[in-house]
């Protein structure tokens, strides 16, 4: 142990541990100075505003600056093509030499979405179904229908759009909607053969109304007569929406019903 100790004082020691010490502040220092060169420790730029500008104009201003850059495209309607609309890192932002900013832009071609169910949906679903698919609603027509505002057709570039069809984001579609009034005009039925009853329920199912009710002499039960001549008749084609139609019935059918004015040959009247 005292050989030790006394090695330990001796100059040799001394000279051995500085230059080990002296040693090892040099790798140190090499290491440092090295990583400092290798990173550009105090060297940064200052990242550019490129965000609304257009691709083009921004790819310069970051090749410029020593910048690399990635770009990524997102479709937005009535967006200018081509726009920056974010990048990454912010403006201002510090970064070394070389650094990649990350761009996203509007794409310049639009893609295209498989048309949605709209038919039979009202005027507000299918506008935020379309809303929803970046389509918007072009014209808007109605037409006679009992159905108010409800979609009936959908039409792109005057053509029927079935669902499913592939169609370019952005698109105009014009609907054709129900006015809730349904068609003026409607065919007038044959009643003959049937009960007043009977005729009453037809007349009311398409907007016709029964007027003016005949009865033939000898007819006992009204119930069971039926229906042999009706004013106006097959022949006059249509009539408008809440019309009256006239009925003669009785109680013995003639093979082909006739459509003369009941109250021509009228017996016995009554009115509904």
């Amino acid at each position: 142990m005292s050989k030790i100790l006394q090695y330990l004082r001796t100059n040799t020691f001394r000279n051995n541990l500085l230059i080990a010490i002296g040693f090892v502040l040099a790798i140190f220092l090499f290491i440092y100075l090295g990583l400092k060169v290798y990173t550009k420790h105090d060297e940064s730029i200052e990242v550019p505003q490129v965000k609304g500008l257009h691709v083009s104009a921004a790819i310069s201003a970051l090749e410029n600056a020593n910048l690399e850059y990635q770009i990524d495209s997102v479709y937005q309607m009535d967006a200018k093509p081509g726009l920056v609309i974010e990048q990454d890192p912010e403006p201002k932002f510090h970064v070394k030499t070389g650094r990649t900013i990350y761009l996203t832009i509007i794409t310049q071609v639009a893609p295209e979405i498989a048309f949605p169910k709209i038919k039979d949906k009202t005027l507000i679903e299918a506008s935020s179904i379309l809303k929803n698919h970046n389509l918007r609603i072009g014209d808007t027509t109605y037409i006679a229908d009992i159905a108010r505002d409800i979609v009936l057709d959908a039409q792109f570039a005057g053509q029927s759009i079935r669902e499913g069809r592939m169609i370019t984001k952005g698109s105009k579609i014009d609907l054709i909607l129900g006015n809730g009034q349904g068609a003026n005009e409607v065919q007038i039925p044959d009643l003959s053969g049937l009960t007043v009853a009977e005729a009453k329920f037809a007349l009311q199912g398409i907007g016709l109304s029964l007027g003016t009710v005949t009865y033939d002499i000898g007819v006992s039960d009204t119930s069971t007569a039926r229906v042999i001549t009706q004013f106006p008749g097959l022949e006059t084609g249509i009539t408008s929406i809440g019309s009256k139609i006239d009925l003669t019935l009785s109680n013995s059918i003639p093979t082909t019903p006739t459509t003369t004015n009941p109250t021509s040959t009228q017996k016995q009247k009554t009115n509904p």
